[in-house]
């Protein structure tokens, strides 16, 4: 892993904490998280164990920081770093099929979903937070899978763009 790579990591972490700084809060204060979004990029152009681990490692903590759910830190660490994982995989298995746009569109949409979930669960279960489950997914899951899988759609042909006219080694460049 090189420095070119962990900058770029970095950057695309704090860009997605900047964007959830911005955005305002709906359904209970929930916002949609756009450093997952940011993650899953970082992911895309570095499917490796190592920066996995760091991308997850790094978006859960931050994220926790910033929640605005009393208790959130522990469910944001622990979705953050799970999805990062299960994306990597999905990557993984569908090597050449992730390439396309599309896809990757979607395996964002399907890791913003596994996110919600997990945290949701982790939130109800380990902290006991007294919303139920279904309206917490209604209202705040399925809106933050749209916004993510559009984010998605607008930044990350962009990025991959500017990264074709570099020398940064990504998944891209081979």
């Amino acid at each position: 892993m090189n420095t070119k790579n962990l900058t770029l990591m970095a950057l695309l972490i704090s860009v997605g904490a900047a964007l959830y700084l911005v955005i305002p809060g709906y359904g209970e204060g929930m916002k949609p998280d756009f450093m997952l979004t940011m993650m899953f990029i970082g992911i895309f152009l570095f499917p490796d164990v190592k920066s996995v681990f760091l991308l997850g490692a790094t978006t859960g903590v931050l994220s926790g920081i910033f929640t605005s759910l009393p208790g959130g830190f522990i469910p944001n660490v622990i979705d953050k770093f799970i999805t990062a994982f299960v994306v990597f995989a999905v990557i993984a298995l569908l090597r050449k099929a992730a390439n396309h746009l599309i896809v990757s569109i979607i395996i964002a949409c399907c890791g913003t979903l596994l996110s919600g979930t997990i945290f949701l669960s982790v939130a109800i279960f380990v902290i006991g937070v007294n919303i139920p489950f279904g309206f917490l997914f209604v209202t705040v899951v399925l809106p933050a899978i749209a916004m993510n899988g559009i984010a998605f759609f607008i930044i990350y042909p962009i990025i991959t763009t500017l990264l074709k006219r570099t020398s940064f080694k990504t998944a891209l460049s081979n």
